[in-house]
């Protein structure tokens, strides 16, 4: 197993915890030099804050950890493809690299709609890499739909 497959594995057990809670699944975790410094999942609904998804309480929790905004040296991995408001939050944290699970067709903002992580008009770019255990990830938000279907 890649270590990229292994920090998605702890990702998607955020995301799992996020599922129990009736939230969209999605979970995020922050890495710096191989040790695991933040980690976040879907929030929005337990605290009733638009802005409580996963890579942004995982980029706080890394930013508390190391007691600076700039994330220039860490990567992100999340389940799912970041919105465009976490891009913004990936920019203006200087994240190196984001590597994601699931594309989001509706909402990405790093890939699938927008490339604002990559964007060349603006003064920082992240690495992009998407598809990473693609199959758990869509998996994971496929069935929490599917149940909110049912009811």
């Amino acid at each position: 197993m890649s270590d990229n497959e292994s920090f998605m594995k702890q990702a998607l057990i955020l995301a799992r915890r996020a599922y129990d809670l009736n939230e969209i699944p999605v979970g995020a975790i922050v890495v710096k030099s191989g040790k695991i410094i933040g980690k976040g999942y879907n929030q929005i609904e337990q605290l009733q804050d638009a802005t409580a998804h996963a890579e942004i309480i995982a980029i706080t929790s890394a930013a508390n950890y190391l007691k600076s905004w700039k994330l220039k040296d860490c990567d992100l991995f999340t389940t799912l493809e970041p919105c465009i408001m976490c891009s913004g939050a990936i920019f203006n944290s200087r994240i190196r690299n984001v590597f994601f699970g699931a594309y989001d067709k509706q909402f990405g903002g790093c890939s699938s709609l927008y490339n604002l992580c990559n964007d060349p008009r603006l003064s920082h770019r992240s690495g992009i890499k998407g598809g990473i255990m693609e199959i758990d990830c869509s998996w994971i938000l496929n069935e929490f739909f599917q149940k909110l279907r049912e009811k």
